[in-house]
């Protein structure tokens, strides 16, 4: 829940209460307002990290990411993770062209405003997401997910759960 001093409609339907908006509006900085079971958390972003795979679900966390970016202020990584490499010939082409990706992704206007990092790592995804994600503090994770079976997740598994249940952070999830 985004607040930045002004009334909205969560506080006059009394979903937060009056102190955690004082608290928030007297800040210089934007927060996030959770609800606790008794006492109600302010958290801060510094550090996002967006991970993905080219597709069209990630390319709609990439944008939530962009934006709590924006308004936090905070710093943007993206990652992309490849998973299989034929040869270590090949390595070194695939980086610089997932790299390339990348850089592609950010609009040149949202460039000049944000504080962006790309990286570009091989192995498992769900080890490089989470190892990255510790190595770099990251204070959210963003990730597309696909409509996939139960039968699928039972069997496969799935990248964006293993993160969840393994991750040092909070994972902001998307679906097409």
């Amino acid at each position: 829940m985004l607040l930045q001093g002004r009334p909205d409609f969560r506080q006059r339907l009394g979903l937060i209460p009056r102190r955690s908006v004082k608290v928030i509006s007297t800040s210089t900085r934007r927060h996030i307002a959770r609800r606790g079971q008794e006492r109600h958390y302010v958290h801060h972003l510094d550090r996002i990290l967006a991970c993905t795979d080219f597709s069209e679900d990630s390319d709609l966390a990439l944008s939530y990411a962009i934006s709590a970016a924006g308004e936090y202020d905070a710093e943007l990584t993206l990652l992309h993770v490849l998973e299989e490499v034929p040869r270590r010939s090949k390595m070194e082409e695939a980086i610089a062209v997932a790299t390339e990706q990348l850089e592609n992704l950010i609009p040149p206007e949202r460039r000049k405003t944000l504080k962006i990092k790309t990286a570009v790592r091989t192995g498992k995804p769900y080890r490089e997401i989470i190892q990255l994600a510790q190595e770099a503090q990251t204070d959210l994770v963003s990730m597309g997910v696909r409509g996939r079976g139960a039968l699928d997740l039972a069997i496969f598994g799935s990248t964006t759960y293993r993160v969840m249940q393994l991750g040092p952070c909070p994972v902001l999830t998307t679906h097409v």
